[in-house]
């Protein structure tokens, strides 16, 4: 069964969803880990909504942080997408 072309495909499938399920809860915990040495503890709320958010919205997310002055920056920045 292991060596079945059926089996092989799940298995490459579940490692791809892996890694990418890997990805974007690093770029998570860093933008949360920079944004936590930037304004402080966030509430949970921001929390969730920052783990909600794509791959693509979260490097979305790490390019405009940089040009974030204030927690209401985020805020905007989130309202928006």
């Amino acid at each position: 069964m292991r060596e079945s072309v059926i089996y092989q495909d799940i298995l490459q499938k579940g490692i791809a969803q892996g890694f990418a399920q890997g990805e974007k809860q690093g770029e998570v915990a860093v933008i949360l880990r920079l944004l936590h040495r930037f304004c402080g503890p966030i509430n949970l709320e921001i929390e969730s909504r920052i783990q909600s958010l794509s791959k693509p919205q979260l490097e979305e997310l790490s390019k405009a942080f940089l040009d974030f002055t204030n927690l209401a920056d985020l805020q905007q920045w989130l309202d928006s997408h």
